[in-house]
């Protein structure tokens, strides 16, 4: 048995037990994947793939609960990697944030900022997605941090943890009749076209339950992934926006006006994630303190370490 035999093993999974991406993404062939498959079978005494022919389709019940200790071998093996490269270079190396449009336009740029004076040498990079792709780039690995609205807080495999709470707010181009509406209704929202995030983005999920919840038809003409991108269709009079209340802001969008809705969404909130077992260097911890000072290294270790029991398994 070798890490070679692992990682196709792993990839085999992520692949849809496609065979030939499976030997793209390791940078092997797919008769050496085949192979190494074998050998391992052959080795463990078990048969690890449900096979149509010579096709892959699925795995057999010895094949599932490999998958999960291979999981837990590759991410230990990638952990001695970094507990190395800490000792060795305490300062230096790469931090890999996974996040979305709002959250790396609005919330993590002073915490960018502070962070690269603090750690001039070490690499950050910010990968922008959805939260389903902030998430699987967390499990995968791929990402040392995530920040998201969606997606995180109920996988079991991730240790998360509350970044900031907010509210959804209107927008609409200066002078708009909307504005003088006192207290503003859902009612009077939807007596306009709506513009607002995509499905899966920001909270849309909340924003079309309470108008579910008050039995209201609104009229969204237009999603999309971002603040930007609605606020600039609002100041072309297509509609209005609702948007995250502190993708706002007075000094650049002159041309718009934000609407207290505090009292028609519910409160939002943003977390910080990490997958349980991913071993993390100091910088990481920094990077997380910055963004809520209550995260501090002891309470984040509490959450990141697998605990006794799950350890055990």
């Amino acid at each position: 048995m070798n890490f070679q035999q692992l990682r196709i093993i792993r990839e085999t999974v992520r692949q849809n037990f496609n065979l030939t991406e499976v030997g793209n993404a390791l940078f092997t062939s797919q008769s050496g994947v085949s192979k190494h498959i074998k050998d391992l079978e052959d080795e463990l005494g078990v048969e690890l793939f449900v096979r149509k022919g010579k096709r892959l389709t699925g795995l057999t019940d010895p094949g599932r609960e490999l998958v999960t200790i291979v999981e837990r071998l590759l991410l230990d093996a990638k952990n001695i990697k970094h507990l190395a490269a800490q000792y060795a270079n305490r300062d230096e190396g790469q931090l890999t944030i996974a996040t979305t449009h709002t959250q790396a336009r609005y919330a993590l740029p002073r915490v960018v900022a502070e962070f690269r004076k603090a750690f001039p040498k070490v690499h950050l990079a910010l990968h922008q997605g959805s939260p389903a792709e902030t998430l699987a780039l967390l499990l995968e690995g791929k990402a040392d941090i995530g920040v998201a609205t969606e997606a995180l807080a109920d996988e079991p495999e991730l240790a998360t943890f509350p970044f900031y709470a907010w509210h959804h707010a209107v927008v609409v181009p200066a002078g708009h009749p909307l504005a003088a509406v006192q207290p503003l209704t859902l009612q009077a929202i939807t007596d306009y076209p709506i513009i607002t995030y995509h499905e899966g983005f920001t909270g849309r999920a909340r924003i079309d339950q309470t108008f579910a919840a008050a039995a209201l038809d609104p009229d969204v003409v237009l999603s999309a992934l971002d603040a930007d991108v609605i606020k600039t269709y609002v100041e072309l009079e297509l509609g209005i926006g609702i948007i995250a209340s502190g993708a706002f802001n007075e000094a650049k969008d002159r041309g718009l006006a934000l609407l207290n809705a505090d009292h028609l969404f519910p409160a939002n909130v943003t977390r910080i994630a990490v997958r349980r077992g991913h071993y993390l260097r100091d910088f990481a911890y920094k990077f997380i303190e910055l963004c809520a000072p209550s995260l501090t290294r002891s309470v984040v270790q509490s959450g990141v370490t697998p605990r006794a029991e799950e350890a055990a398994i």
